[in-house]
């Protein structure tokens, strides 16, 4: 029996992401319910993803409701994914939430003890987990390629990258700025790689220098203008991270940055043994990947082909990290593989996130 899904929130990455994930699986699932504060987005999206008679709400509860429903995505802005997954996961529904996991550590802690009680499987959309060269890196590491990673750096760099769609520069809407937008995906790849999920102490400092008053002449945004009167986030994050084994992860997370450089979902991992480079999403080096090492008694850096190889998912079609996203959520469902983003690490991503937001606010280190 094909699985029952109901979506709320029908926004930009519903339709950038897992609309086209979902119509690839069409043989699995049946998108049998759809919500949107705005109907017509919902009723739109009925024609790009849903079933002939799909339920259209515009209330997440009245979606929940649905007997028929059996796994939620949570699709919404960042304020919005405790109050829906809770419920959600409350009803006894599978739920898939958008990143990051919440605003902030309390709802995130709500979340979890949601999911610790109703017996079901929770995850977060943490897709770049799921790029060729961050499974090959994730294999190396776990091979002890690079010995033991005592230093890293999560870049998540934009010299010119608001988006101005939707609420992100909305700070009751979403809680923060490309630090929670952007520098969720880059930290949790880090904490990934490392297997490190102890984070001991936390300082970190933001800025809104440009945000808030660069007229819109004088911009260069490549997604359009933004009002500088309606931004309230931080335009700029950076971050020292500090581990209970003594191991140190810094963060840069920038929507706007006068900078030469520019990346997403990219990282530095400094072992024991060799050094990676993954030069993430964005900029001239895109998704490529790095290995720093000693060989004949010569430092040598040498490119790590990550397209090799592989699985066919669907043939012919170009596959994304979302479509295999969706493939290993309705796998790990089905009993047939575990989760690849757990709810428990996708919870200390929002707590470092949380943290360094705070000790910028009060000026002090953050000591957990």
């Amino acid at each position: 029996m094909k699985h029952k899904i109901g979506i709320v929130g029908c926004g930009g990455i519903a339709h950038q992401k897992h609309f086209p994930a979902l119509n690839n699986v069409k043989d699995r699932v049946e998108v049998i319910a759809l919500c949107d504060i705005i109907p017509e987005r919902a009723e739109k999206a009925v024609q790009e993803v849903g079933e002939p008679d799909a339920k259209v709400y515009t209330d997440y509860h009245d979606l929940i409701s649905n007997p028929d429903v059996e796994i939620v995505y949570v699709l919404t802005p960042n304020v919005a994914h405790c109050e829906i997954s809770v419920a959600a996961l409350e009803a006894g529904k599978h739920v898939l939430c958008e990143k990051p996991m919440a605003a902030n550590v309390f709802d995130a802690q709500r979340m979890m003890d949601a999911y610790k009680k109703s017996g079901r499987l929770f995850t977060i959309g943490y897709q770049n987990r799921y790029r060729p060269d961050s499974q090959t890196l994730k294999t190396l590491c776990d091979e002890g390629a690079l010995g033991g990673i005592y230093y890293a750096q999560a870049h998540a760099l934009r010299r010119r990258g608001v988006p101005t769609w939707g609420v992100f520069t909305d700070k009751s809407k979403q809680g923060g700025g490309p630090l929670i937008d952007i520098g969720t995906h880059s930290l949790d790849l880090t904490l990934w790689f490392m297997n490190n999920y102890e984070p001991a102490a936390v300082t970190g400092v933001t800025f809104a220098k440009l945000g808030p008053t660069l007229p819109k002449n004088m911009q260069g945004n490549p997604m359009g203008a933004w009002d500088p009167a309606a931004y309230e986030v931080e335009d700029a994050a950076f971050a020292f991270v500090t581990m209970k084994d003594g191991s140190l992860i810094t963060i840069d997370a920038t929507w706007i940055l006068n900078s030469t450089e520019e990346r997403c979902a990219a990282a530095t991992l400094c072992g024991t043994k060799a050094g990676a480079e993954l030069t993430g999403v964005g900029g001239a080096n895109d998704q490529k990947l790095y290995i720093n090492q000693i060989m004949g008694n010569k430092q040598v850096q040498s490119e790590v082909n990550t397209s090799a190889g592989g699985v066919d998912l669907f043939p012919g079609k170009s596959v994304k990290p979302g479509d295999i996203e969706c493939k290993v959520w309705l796998d790990a469902i089905e009993g047939k593989s575990e989760l690849v983003v757990k709810p428990e690490q996708a919870f200390i991503v929002t707590k470092i996130l949380d943290a360094v937001y705070q000790s910028a606010r009060e000026g002090r280190q953050i000591v957990f």
